[in-house]
């Protein structure tokens, strides 16, 4: 915590229940937000009271909201109301490497709008970045495009198909001083890979009209981030970590410079590292390309692991 607050970093998870004895239950500080989630199995007024006190005695002056996630699709289920609602919805500041995000422990949808074991991630790129393009895929807020830019990006591009995030994304980037104005385009990532990297986007599939995406010149970029959901499907394309990861890959690789970098995400925790990397580097060769090099991204150490294989998998590739 003492090397985080130095860097000016205020967003941290702070029990890692997965290891330490209470799996499913998370406890994240967000600014002065203390957002506490079960996945698993409520808590009950007893434990929360518990733990409620705790955190008062060992951080004081957090305001603590409480979600419970146990139950199907991860929803929300306990409902707040009056002040607590109040102090729930309150708009915040959060802080990470010297960049602001905004923050909330209740809105619209269900996740936190900035996934605090994707620091990892965001650090290596604002080490890469300086003076470079980078395409940000799957964006959700825009975390990693916010970074990119503060540390000195020469172009940013997110691309997402949520209008809701992306405004997210387009608050943090008024939240700090950015010496460049980042992109946001809404657009499923399918439709604007292919544009990118010059395979174009047919309007009408197998004689359908697919539905109306932002036309795009194509364009290389020096740095790709590619961080896809596990699985999700539109007229697009289908994404699917667990089945054909090179289905999102491929078209994301042929959008980064020779030369460049392509960093992947998989949330796939049953998909071993070996595994997938093979299936990179066998899409890689399929697609004409080389990777030249590749280096792991391990997460940081407030979120632990018992057998080195963390659930969350970054890979940075030199392509």
């Amino acid at each position: 915590m003492a090397q985080l607050h130095a860097e000016n970093t205020d967003t941290y998870r702070l029990f890692h229940g997965t290891v330490e004895g209470h799996p499913g239950l998370t406890v994240d500080r967000y600014g002065d937000l203390l957002l506490v989630q079960c996945f698993h199995s409520p808590l009950n007024a007893e434990q929360l009271a518990e733990l409620t006190q705790f955190y008062a005695q060992k951080l004081p002056g957090l305001s603590l909201v409480y979600n419970d996630r146990s139950q199907a699709n991860s929803r929300i289920a306990n409902k707040l109301e009056g002040e607590q609602l109040a102090l729930a919805s309150q708009p915040r500041e959060a802080h990470e490497m010297g960049v602001t995000y905004r923050i909330q422990g209740r809105h619209t949808g269900q996740d936190p709008w900035l996934f605090l074991d994707l620091r990892a991630a965001r650090r290596r790129v604002m080490q890469e970045i300086p003076n470079k393009s980078l395409l940000n895929l799957f964006a959700y807020t825009c975390g990693v495009g916010i970074a990119a830019v503060k540390a000195g990006a020469r172009f940013v591009v997110n691309v997402d198909f949520a209008d809701s995030s992306l405004q997210i994304g387009k608050e943090n980037a008024r939240y700090n001083t950015l010496p460049v104005r980042p992109r946001f385009i809404k657009s499923d990532a399918f439709a604007a890979m292919r544009q990118f990297s010059g395979l174009g986007q047919a309007e009408f599939v197998r004689g359908k009209r697919m539905p109306p995406f932002p036309k795009l010149e194509a364009q290389k970029f020096d740095c790709v981030f590619l961080d896809p959901p596990t699985y999700a499907k539109s007229p697009f394309g289908v994404v699917d970590l667990v089945n054909d990861y090179a289905t999102v890959f491929k078209p994301a690789l042929l959008c980064t410079n020779e030369g460049g970098t392509l960093i992947c995400t998989n949330h796939v925790a049953s998909v071993s590292r070996e595994v997938w990397l093979d299936q990179l580097q066998r899409s890689a060769t399929k697609a004409g390309r080389t990777i030249r090099e590749f280096e792991w991204i391990a997460p940081e150490a407030d979120f632990p692991m018992m057998d080195g294989e963390p659930p969350l998998k970054v890979l940075l590739l030199r392509v």
